[in-house]
């Protein structure tokens, strides 16, 4: 009786380990299948591939873009955000009035260089895929947009730049502590 066990149990552990090493092996597959999944897989629709849907948006608008930050964060207002925060700030006729010239300034600059940026990546974009592109001519693309984008974050740091003059040290003091930049 053991002798007719013995083949019904050595039968049952060998399924037992070809199911086991079966599992394993696709379990290890399915884990390993997304290796090689690029993170930017989801950009071969986009219509520039290097500008989300919401950079090139922002581009277009003239947004800042976090462009602005080292002033924005180091005690220089923007001056979109202080307009919005104009009756907190309890600014003057004289100061909006300002102010609004040098917002309206940065932004008509700001959208004509990002419309240029924007055509830029599109020009090398379509380079890359119809496989025209040399690389004298990558790297005269990659230097122009360089160059607009140098020009667009200077635009925005200039407004702040502006802007501070305009306020009183209290406006300045109170426009960090409502953005949550002071203690």
């Amino acid at each position: 009786m053991t002798e007719r066990r013995t083949p019904v149990r050595l039968f049952i552990l060998i399924c037992g380990v070809a199911l086991w090493t079966s599992t394993a092996g696709q379990l290890h597959a399915q884990a390993h299948s997304h290796d090689h999944m690029s993170p930017y897989s989801g950009f071969t629709d986009r219509e520039i591939k290097a500008l989300s849907p919401e950079e090139m948006a922002g581009l277009l608008d003239g947004e800042g873009l976090g462009m602005a930050l080292p002033a924005e964060l180091n005690g220089f207002p923007g001056p979109m955000h202080v307009l919005e925060m104009r009756d907190m700030l309890g600014l003057t006729d004289e100061q909006k009035s300002e102010i609004q010239s040098v917002f309206d300034d940065m932004q008509s600059r700001a959208r004509a260089l990002g419309r240029d940026i924007v055509e830029l990546e599109r020009e090398l974009d379509i380079g890359f895929a119809e496989g025209t592109i040399t690389e004298t001519r990558m790297i005269e693309l990659l230097e122009a947009i360089g160059e607009k984008r140098a020009h667009l974050r200077a635009a925005h740091l200039r407004a702040h730049l502006e802007v501070t003059p305009l306020l009183s040290d209290s406006q300045r003091q109170h426009y960090s502590r409502a953005r949550g930049y002071g203690g």
